[in-house]
């Protein structure tokens, strides 16, 4: 089905695989994974065809994809016979409704209209998202999108299909929805899966085999059981050990603990906010106090990106208002709050990867630390790197520190985990609750109830554009415990 043989791929000079060679089969479910950077998504890519025929790189050795040569066959061949899905979602959606992006590929290949709608209600059952048939892409939130790309990918129902870290916006719940419609497409029409995730709990138990990279190379490849339970082999590259319970849900409970007699930071007061006619926050109340680490958590699309849009003064409350603490009112927005996008591509301006993280500490005159900031991300060795050629991961770090470099009164990490292998990830969390520790507030938006165990003191719960649960974190929370805190830290 798949045939890689002595696969090599350079970006300029920057050799991103070297002499991979893999096969796999009908019906197989291999999951990919491996640190930041190691060349996943590029052999991605490459599987597509995308390398070399759309994007521009140096290609040696073959890819065959169900008997088609990935750097002679047409693209819309291609197509038909391996379905890819981006990290980020938006770069591969571009019609107005989801109704219409699901259903784009199957009408350009001349289905009926009936077989087009056939599919395209499958697909959207599949993935757990039938009753945003009708909404615009524009209004949807990032874990939405993710699944409507995944849906517009699995309308084609392509032999092959590659996904670049599809759970990496999705909660529980949209999870589990694409794992069942993953298996039913390799039990009933014999599809072949090739997943790459970080998230190794998420998905370890639907493979059938797991291989790993580092620098561009194979280095495991074997049965889930054999190649999971190496800890000293996911610890070597950075990849978190898939304990059990980590789909359990973390409530808060009791109050949350704050500084006594401290005002708030910022203040929500019955906000209501949208996009066109679509409203996402109705009147939600929330205050943010100095000092505080606070988890922002709920389903896709109830509303949390859209709160730290507000925050940031991107998206404007239709009712209600925003109030910040008095010292900070006349400070420019880019000073009060630094925001991290789901998709950092959204914020990174400049060519290389130094001009990035200096360029706001220069606009405003603001004084950094800029050798701590790199070392933090693990980006000193990057800093003359151009930002276009870094991996997802890299790049959501340059646009984190770019961020921290202003030294914002406020820090909204919106899905950091997107391209983090979890050595990066708890480096910089563990930077992060440093800052914290000096005072510095973050509101963390995350559908991973480890992070929010391991870091976060305070939970705030939305659902349907509320808070529904505000309090502080179990002090025993199910998901984290001593051996695994020895293990990401060794």
């Amino acid at each position: 089905m798949v045939e890689i043989e002595s696969l090599s791929v350079s970006y300029n000079s920057h050799v991103a695989l070297s002499d991979v060679s893999l096969r796999v089969g009908p019906g197989e479910f291999v999951l990919v994974s491996g640190p930041s950077g190691c060349g996943k998504s590029t052999l991605a890519l490459a599987l597509a065809g995308l390398i070399p025929q759309a994007v521009p790189a140096q290609l040696y050795g073959r890819v065959v994809v169900d008997g088609l040569d990935t750097q002679g066959a047409p693209v819309h061949a291609l197509a038909r016979k391996v379905g890819i899905v981006f990290q980020n979602p938006a770069t591969q959606l571009f019609n107005v409704t989801v109704e219409e992006e699901v259903g784009f590929a199957p009408r350009n290949i001349g289905l009926s209209a009936a077989e087009v709608k056939a599919r395209v209600d499958e697909a959207l059952e599949a993935v757990g998202i039938p009753h945003l048939r009708g909404r615009k892409l524009r209004a949807l939130s990032g874990g939405e999108q993710q699944r409507v790309a995944i849906a517009s990918v699995l309308s084609l129902r392509p032999r092959v299909l590659v996904l670049d870290e599809p759970t990496a916006h999705l909660d529980w719940r949209g999870v589990e929805q694409l794992l069942a419609a993953l298996e039913r497409l390799r039990r009933e029409h014999g599809v072949t899966v090739i997943l790459i995730e970080h998230r190794l709990a998420a998905v370890a138990q639907a493979a059938t085999r797991v291989v790993l990279m580092d620098r561009g190379r194979i280095v495991a490849d074997g049965a889930p059981g054999a190649i999971l339970s190496d800890r000293s082999l996911l610890a070597m590259l950075g990849l978190r050990y898939p304990w059990c319970d980590v789909g359990r849900r973390v409530d808060p409970v009791g109050p949350a603990p704050r500084p006594h007699g401290d005002e708030p930071l910022v203040a929500l007061r019955g906000v209501s906010a949208g996009y066109g006619k679509h409203r996402v926050l109705d009147g939600l109340d929330l205050a943010l106090y100095p000092g505080q680490f606070v988890a922002l958590v709920g389903e896709n699309g109830a509303g949390k990106s859209t709160v730290a849009r507000v925050l940031a003064d991107i998206v404007q409350a239709e009712r209600g208002k925003v109030e910040w603490h008095p010292s900070l009112r006349r400070l420019p927005v880019g000073r009060r709050v630094g925001l991290l996008f789901q998709n950092p591509l959204n914020q990174l301006v400049c060519d290389y990867v130094e001009e990035e993280v200096a360029y706001g500490p220069a606009n405003y005159g603001v004084d950094a630390d800029l050798t701590s900031l790199f070392a933090a991300a693990d980006l000193t060795e990057l800093r003359r790197s151009r930002t276009q050629n870094l991996s997802a991961g890299q790049q959501q770090r340059t646009a984190l520190a770019a961020a921290l470099a202003l030294r914002p009164r406020l820090l909204i990490l919106d899905e950091p985990t997107m391209g983090q292998d979890w050595a990066h990830l708890s480096r910089l969390m563990d930077y992060l609750t440093q800052l914290n520790d000096n005072g510095q507030a973050i509101l963390l938006i995350t559908h991973d109830d480890r992070l929010v165990c391991r870091y976060a003191r305070r939970i705030v719960r939305m659902a349907a554009g509320r808070i529904v649960a505000d309090g502080a974190v179990p002090a025993t929370a199910p998901v984290v415990g001593p051996m695994e805190m020895a293990y990401v830290r060794m």
